[in-house]
């Protein structure tokens, strides 16, 4: 399994990070650099609590919907 997070000098950041994550949080994550897949925030502001809490929900809930595909799907022989 990736990483989850990770710390830097001048900031931490999460990912990965999907495009349904990035859209869904828009407006809370405009203030923040969005690369591919990571987003980054800044060590010298307050921690988003409830925004990386929003996000941590909804990537969760990716996974287990993908996971469920997954089981769904037809067995390759």
């Amino acid at each position: 399994m990736r990483s989850l997070f990770g710390g830097w000098s001048q900031h931490y950041s999460l990912y990965p990070s999907s495009d349904h994550v990035v859209v869904a949080f828009r407006d809370e994550l405009a203030p923040y650099e969005i690369g591919k897949g990571t987003i980054r925030f800044p060590l010298s502001e307050p921690v988003p609590v409830r925004l990386i809490e929003g996000i941590a929900k909804l990537r969760a809930k990716e996974v287990v919907e993908r996971e469920k595909g997954k089981a769904a799907a037809p067995k390759k022989r």
